[in-house]
């Protein structure tokens, strides 16, 4: 078994994939020495899969995973962990919004002992550059998560995280969002079965394009009710 597996969930993202696939090797090779990058292509349709299929023919460690429709990214990131090797397993977003010099960071932070390592955006010693309207609505979300879920982190969905294996192989028959909450409802889970979840602050900037709607914005709201009552009628 190879050590990291690392997953770039994408979505008509071409033109982004080629600063993100050979930034992430280099990136990788001077963490380890054993890892593959995982391109979760979720039903594009402007030429991404083919861009990482002429990267796979160069290189054995880049390997496409593509889906006709479109699954969403929860649904994007349990099969991308169901076909990955590594001990680690990592995912990040394809703009690099995070900067890549933490990516060190969050791989040594499961080599020492977390079950999860996530990026935060809104720690006091984080550093973002984002629209003012992101800003309070991000707030906004993660004050509601901590105040109806119990969790005690600051940013839910910073899509910059790590797992190790055997976290993932426990918790994921239980998480049940396709799309976007699935970042928070890993979180919370883990939190409220004991697993160390570490969270540290990063540096980030917001990307030139995002696939989140406010529609999906919307949904992650309800989704946070929908988890509450999951969580409390488990214990009647």
């Amino acid at each position: 078994m190879m050590e990291v597996s690392a997953v770039i969930p994408v979505f008509n993202d071409r033109k982004a994939l080629e600063r993100a696939i050979p930034e992430s090797i280099r990136r990788l090779e001077e963490i380890t020495g054993s890892f593959e990058l995982l391109i979760a292509e979720d039903g594009s349709n402007d030429g991404s899969a083919e861009y990482v299929r002429s990267w796979e023919e160069r290189d054995p460690r880049v390997r496409l995973l593509h889906a006709d429709e479109r699954l969403g990214r929860g649904r994007a990131l349990n099969r991308a962990f169901a076909e990955s090797q590594g001990k680690i397993f990592c995912y990040y977003d394809v703009d690099l919004a995070t900067d890549m010099v933490h990516l060190a960071d969050l791989i040594g932070a499961i080599r020492d002992g977390c079950a999860i390592a996530t990026g935060s955006r809104l720690m006091p010693d984080s550093a973002i550059d984002r629209g003012h309207g992101r800003e309070i609505a991000s707030r906004g979300y993660n004050a509601l998560v901590r105040f109806f879920l119990g969790s005690r982190l600051y940013d839910h969905q910073c899509g910059f995280k790590a797992f190790s294996r055997d976290l993932l192989t426990s918790l994921l028959p239980a998480v049940q969002a396709p799309h976007w909450f699935w970042d928070t409802e890993i979180l919370v889970l883990a939190e409220r079965a004991g697993y160390r979840v570490c969270e540290f602050p990063v540096v980030w900037r917001q990307g030139e394009q995002t696939t989140v709607k406010f529609s999906d914005v919307t949904g992650m709201g309800s989704d946070i009710l929908k988890l509450w009552w999951r969580l409390h009628a488990s214990k009647d």
